[in-house]
């Protein structure tokens, strides 16, 4: 290690400046959806097997909620705008934005060159957990998804359950493309329920065992036509490994849920970004 250099705690001691001051967002009207989601009805509901993943489609305002039905278990959650799959979630810039984990609140936003919101998480039961001694928290856009080709780097061996190919699976069954064709469109993903962090010392990306229990739900407002895939991991609730046929697995469910337009007057879906593309 480099010797440090008689400055070294000035330096350290420099305050921290947040990347993205957010004061000038659109801020999602949270009053209304809530009025909207008190009477909204479900009118669908799919289930992500263990270790497999389901797809759906939720129209512009409408809410999708995600639900532990039967034991601990986290899902990787991708969303596409149900239209054209090259507008899809853009975990990076929705990390920078509205930090690590997503809260009530917090929404999920696509990449470039839209970047406008796709859906607006509303409902938390886990929100109460905050952040742990260890710094743990819940619903990270942090971690990339459990994937085939980082498991055969680390074992030599090829596992198809992983998060990333179980959506793979998923968006092929659903656009009716090959799986080839899909692969391109899965992406970093929102890992619902999922309890992760970074390690104080060497700063390394860890999860937990999620305190999510059957009952608890996550509810999105959707900004645009969706369509989305849920994994429900091969890591169960993520307390000791993924990408793997011993953990404890068990469903999620989806269900959509259809809400009355007069209830959300004076709500349209965002335009996308009006950044003019001219690049200079």
């Amino acid at each position: 290690m480099c010797p440090a250099p008689a400055d070294a705690e000035a330096r350290r001691a420099v305050a921290p400046v947040i990347c993205y001051p957010v004061e000038t967002l659109p801020v999602p009207d949270l009053a209304l959806y809530a009025r909207a989601l008190a009477a909204a009805e479900v009118v669908d509901k799919v289930v992500a097997a263990p270790r497999e993943a389901c797809a759906f489609r939720v129209p512009a305002g409408g809410f999708f909620r995600i639900r532990c039905t039967e034991g601990p278990q986290v899902g990787d959650l991708n969303l596409w705008n149900a239209a054209d799959l090259s507008e899809r979630f853009y975990s990076g810039k929705t990390r920078a934005l509205h930090g690590s984990h997503l809260g009530v609140g917090d929404r999920m936003w696509s990449g470039f060159p839209t970047l406008r919101p796709m859906a607006t998480l509303v409902q938390d039961s886990l929100d109460w957990y905050g952040i742990d001694a260890f710094g743990g928290a819940v619903h990270d856009v942090i971690g990339t998804r459990c994937d085939p080709y980082t498991h055969h780097l680390l074992s030599g061996q090829a596992y198809h359950h992983c998060c990333h190919s179980n959506l793979t699976r998923a968006l092929a069954e659903a656009t009716g493309q090959s799986r080839a064709a899909a692969e391109g469109y899965v992406q970093d993903v929102l890992n619902v329920f999922m309890c992760t962090g970074f390690t104080r010392d060497t700063g390394q990306y860890f999860m937990k065992a999620s305190p999510v229990r059957p009952g608890d739900t996550l509810t999105f407002f959707a900004e645009i036509d969706l369509l989305g895939a849920l994994s429900a991991c091969p890591g169960g609730d993520c307390s000791s490994e993924h990408s793997s046929d011993a953990a404890t697995c068990y469903p999620l469910e989806v269900e959509i849920l259809a809400a009355s337009a007069d209830l959300l007057a004076g709500w349209a879906p965002p335009p996308v970004n009006g950044y003019d593309r001219s690049h200079g």
